[in-house]
């Protein structure tokens, strides 16, 4: 358990800035999404070819959340930081947890873009 424990501190510890602040909006997004309701599925769901930031459940329906963040508009923001193959993977990644479950509930897909100090959830951004 101490040499866990040891591995943890230390793989923590390299993470770069960059991954560090994406940390810091992924825990913005998910306070934030708790706080209108959403309870914690599970995090950082990842598979061969995509990744779901945060699974959540609203109600009956599982949400597949994106988290973006940019730190302003320049290069069109966090909103059009989300492209098509982006939405592709996420699609993936959202069937691959989808097969391990025994029915399926109904899902959506939103994003919560964080931009400076705004935070913006769009809900159902993907007809998949």
């Amino acid at each position: 358990m101490v040499a866990s424990n040891w591995l943890s501190k230390r793989l923590a510890a390299i993470r770069t800035s960059k991954q560090r602040s994406g940390d810091a909006a992924e825990e913005r997004a998910l306070q934030y999404l708790q706080a209108q309701g959403l309870r914690l599925v599970e995090r950082s769901f990842l598979c061969k070819g995509g990744e779901i930031d945060l699974l959540m459940q609203d109600g009956s329906c599982l949400v597949f959340v994106e988290v973006r963040q940019r730190a302003d508009r320049r290069f069109g923001g966090a909103i059009a930081s989300v492209t098509a193959a982006k939405q592709k993977r996420m699609v993936h990644a959202a069937q691959v947890y989808l097969q391990a479950l025994s029915s399926l509930p109904p899902c959506r897909f939103d994003l919560v873009a964080i931009e400076g100090d705004q935070l913006h959830w769009l809900k159902n951004i993907i007809s998949a």
